[in-house]
């Protein structure tokens, strides 16, 4: 995965269901990430959204992973949720001081915003990016209906982050919510994620896809495999995505990106294969 043209990733490593499918059955918990980054070479990294991790994790992370992998950790959710960018200076500082270990592991830090993130605040989003040391790559997600339906609004958002020269966040949740709730985690999932419109608005060189997928396999094929040509004409257009997959469960992530990879491949057949799965 050295020198792969994309980024490729789960929401998380530590998922315990996939011993035996994509890790090897008697894998450890603490050898998760290792086993995981032998197929992916980026992960969101959600634990971060709800503590900020020890130093001893950190060091750990950094260990475990080869040097082009890539983490998109979120900001603590203190920031973005509870303070909602306002008076977090010490804060970012801090939560970013801690992550630093991790070198260049670390680019775009997700800035997640919640749906009370209304376009009145937007000048707090301007300043916040401000603050942000240039040393690593940031995308922005927002939540809120306005960002969406409003071209003005919407204008004003691309405006900002490009003027930051950063990513925005691409979020397709329609799979998921086309799902019958037939279980737990689809009704989990339709509850958490929020039903917006898809916009592929590109405002620097690493757009990020988070594609909220059917808890079916096969029935995520007439969404993904559009996102796999635009993948594509990302590529030629000489920028390097991050394509984040999940799933209700996410156990069936890994057979997702087998088959993401495979239409991007009949596409761009230049493209290197996907390693085997760690299991095999």
């Amino acid at each position: 995965m050295q020198d792969f043209p994309y980024y490729l990733g789960a929401p998380l490593w530590s998922v315990p269901e996939w011993k035996g499918r994509f890790y090897p059955p008697k894998t450890k918990a603490g050898d998760f990430l290792s086993e995981y980054s032998q197929f992916f070479n980026a992960v969101e990294g959600n634990t971060t959204f709800y503590a900020t991790p020890s130093e001893t994790n950190v060091a750990r992370w950094t260990e475990a992973t080869p040097d082009y992998f890539r983490f998109s950790f979120k900001f603590p959710r203190e920031i973005t949720h509870d303070k909602k960018l306002q008076d977090v200076a010490l804060d970012t500082e801090a939560f970013l001081k801690r992550m630093s270990p991790l070198g260049q592991k670390l680019n775009n830090f997700m800035v997640q915003l919640p749906a009370s993130f209304t376009p009145s605040l937007l000048n707090r989003l301007d300043e916040f990016l401000e603050i942000l040391p240039k040393t690593y790559g940031y995308a922005v997600e927002v939540r809120h209906p306005d960002f969406f339906i409003n071209p003005e609004v919407r204008a004003a958002l691309n405006e900002v982050v490009k003027k930051h020269a950063v990513d925005r966040v691409i979020f397709d949740s329609r799979p998921v919510h086309s799902a019958a709730p037939v279980d737990q985690a689809t009704q989990e999932a339709q509850r958490k994620k929020p039903r917006l419109p898809v916009q592929l608005d590109v405002t620097d060189q690493q757009p990020m896809l988070r594609y909220i997928g059917h808890p079916v396999l096969e029935e995520n094929q007439r969404w993904l495999e559009p996102w796999a040509a635009q993948t594509v004409r990302w590529l030629q257009a000489g920028l390097k995505p991050y394509i984040y997959l999940h799933t209700p469960s996410n156990v069936l992530v890994p057979e997702l990106a087998l088959k993401f990879h495979e239409w991007v491949k009949q596409r761009m057949p230049e493209v290197p294969d996907l390693p085997r799965f760690p299991s095999s």
